[in-house]
């Protein structure tokens, strides 16, 4: 199986119910096609590069996987029909160099969600800070 990582831009205008429902169901396609989801990294909202679709700012999602190559083809289908989705890029990995880079990106967003989950809700942080 090849490695992939794909990025995809939510809109900013979405409420975080409907980005979640987004990203969800991106990673049901790549459920569906087979693939091996390894990693994802929320990045969260961002200041684009550029206005897309009069938008200043997206969601941003990496997701790092493995699959077969005609996985893409569905994925990238997707992702282009959904009003949700402003902009995507994918990226395969297959020398050598690219595939140990590929796994240190997939520590990095591991690392990132166990920091996440790791960190107290501020609910109860503002908690342990009044008693």
């Amino acid at each position: 199986m090849t490695c992939y990582e794909t990025l995809f831009v939510v809109k900013p205008t979405l409420t975080d119910e409907e980005t979640a429902a987004a990203i969800t169901k991106v990673k049901d396609v790549l459920a569906k096609e087979g693939a091996e989801l390894v990693a994802t990294d929320d990045m969260g909202m961002r200041k684009l590069a550029y206005p897309v679709d009069k938008n200043d700012r997206g969601y941003y999602t990496v997701l790092f996987y493995k699959g077969e190559g005609t996985l893409i083809n569905e994925l990238e289908r997707n992702l282009k029909i959904s009003e949700d989705v402003i902009k995507f890029l994918t990226v395969k990995y297959v020398k050598n160099k690219e595939l140990a880079q590929f796994d240190k990106l997939v520590a990095a967003a591991g690392k990132k969600a166990e920091a996440v989950e790791a960190a107290p809700a501020p609910e109860a942080a503002a908690e342990t800070t009044e008693a």
